[in-house]
């Protein structure tokens, strides 16, 4: 392997590592991350068995996070004439890539804390005593903040990216 190859793999094994560290916080498994990250910087779609090999992981675990991955939408199912493998590559758009995860972040996430919400500041409207109405006054105050941020996020996940580049570029100006 050439200076530059090395050096190229190397590289790529650390932003690889630092992928797999951010998706944990972000709330996916760090393999799911890495193979991501893997897949995203591949000029070639991967193979499963790629997959193991490059990151030294087991089949069901590259499985499991490559079939999560294309449900995602973050990962393509390829096929190439001849093989009977399947093959995954990665979008590789990066405003597509934000808008599908901040999607299945809301549906995941969100969604399911506004329903609570939702279903708690309906339970507590018609109570009376101190604690049932400032229970109900936050719960609010966070369905109204959750609902505003869901609308921003779907406003901006609609918009092409040049025009939510602008209107950020207003804000933070």
């Amino acid at each position: 392997m050439s200076k530059a190859a090395t050096e190229l793999a190397k590289t790529r094994d650390e932003f690889i590592a630092q992928w797999g560290v951010m998706g944990t916080q972000w709330g996916i498994n760090r393999t799911m991350a890495q193979i991501h990250a893997l897949l995203m910087t591949a000029v070639e779609p991967l193979s499963t068995d790629e997959v193991m090999a490059a990151l030294d992981i087991s089949r069901g675990n590259a499985h499991t996070n490559l079939k999560e991955l294309v449900n995602w939408g973050l990962l393509r199912i390829v096929t190439k004439k001849g093989e009977r493998r399947e093959f995954f590559e990665a979008e590789k758009d990066v405003w597509e890539m934000f808008r599908r995860i901040m999607g299945e972040r809301k549906r995941r996430e969100l969604d399911p804390a506004l329903n609570v919400l939702t279903r708690c500041k309906e339970e507590t409207a018609g109570l009376k005593s101190a604690e049932a109405k400032a229970f109900h006054q936050q719960m609010t105050e966070l369905e109204d903040f959750l609902s505003f941020a869901a609308k921003m996020g779907d406003r901006a996940s609609s918009m092409p990216q040049n025009k939510v580049m602008q209107l950020a570029m207003k804000l933070l100006g």
